[in-house]
């Protein structure tokens, strides 16, 4: 019975003296949390009215949310007792087990968070980045999913797309199609010339600025091979590059005006 009234004694003893920060740090968790929601609510707010980019925004708000979260959980276990300097330390020890663990993974991460601060591309935008060419189709925090012109689906990680070389074929809003037309050396170079450029002008594709261009661009073995540079949009690019070959060709045919075939010299030893 001593004991049992001992240890009775304690639990009171305990709770007189742990309630009132148990229930204090209730109450301040309770409130934080509320503040935490209203903050990110503000802020994501004023990110609307600046025009924050919308893949953007969620990864912003969502990194600032788990960091608040974090400090106030600290927060709330010291007002409770509880040793903080030990508890960081553990957490540092696993953090740092876990980053170790988890290289490639955190590599992604960065990558995709510069990426979302910097924009090199967007979704929408044709990229060509680690020897894959396709548009963004969505650009998540580990990695960037891309469309090919075959309509496969291409995930590139993160971390290697921001570390390599990026081409974006949309930012600038116009590409140049190169199509190469080879004539025979008995033909009229300046009215093929003249064929091909009228192709370009009445097409509703090909852009008027920059204005497109025919010239000679080499004097192979067996054709004269002339240089068709049409601008488009990127939107518009492969419309352009097959319409307009085709195009060229019926226009060549038409006008008279033989595509040569390739000839080889054969000899024969005796």
């Amino acid at each position: 019975m001593e004991k049992l009234n001992h240890y009775w004694d304690l639990i009171v003893d305990n709770t007189i003296l742990y309630a009132p920060k148990i229930l204090l740090a209730l109450v301040v968790l309770f409130i934080g949390l509320r503040i935490i929601a209203a903050v990110a609510k503000l802020i994501g707010k004023g990110m609307d009215k600046k025009g924050t980019d919308e893949t953007l925004k969620p990864f912003i708000l969502s990194l600032l949310t788990w960091v608040l979260k974090a400090m106030l959980f600290i927060s709330v276990i010291q007002m409770m007792g509880v040793a903080t300097t030990s508890f960081i330390a553990v957490l540092g020890a696993a953090g740092l087990a876990i980053g170790l663990a988890l290289q490639g993974t955190l590599a992604n991460f960065a990558g995709g968070a510069l990426i979302l601060i910097f924009k090199p591309y967007k979704v929408g935008d044709l990229i060509e980045s680690q020897g894959k060419l396709g548009v963004v189709k969505e650009i998540q925090i580990f990695t960037t999913i891309l469309l090919n012109p075959q309509n496969k689906t291409i995930i590139l990680p993160n971390g290697a797309v921001s570390n390599g070389e990026i081409t974006n074929y949309t930012r600038e809003g116009k590409l140049r199609v190169d199509i190469s037309v080879g004539i025979s050396y008995d033909s009229d170079m300046k009215k093929a010339k003249d064929v091909l450029m009228a192709v370009l002008e009445k097409d509703e594709k090909v852009l008027k600025d920059p204005a497109p261009f025919v010239g000679v661009s080499e004097l192979g073995d067996s054709s004269v091979n002339l240089a068709v540079r049409p601008w488009s949009t990127a939107a518009d690019y492969w419309d352009v590059f097959f319409g307009v070959t085709e195009k060229c060709k019926n226009a060549l045919d038409a006008a008279g005006i033989s595509i040569p075939f390739p000839q080889m010299d054969v000899h024969l030893d005796k």
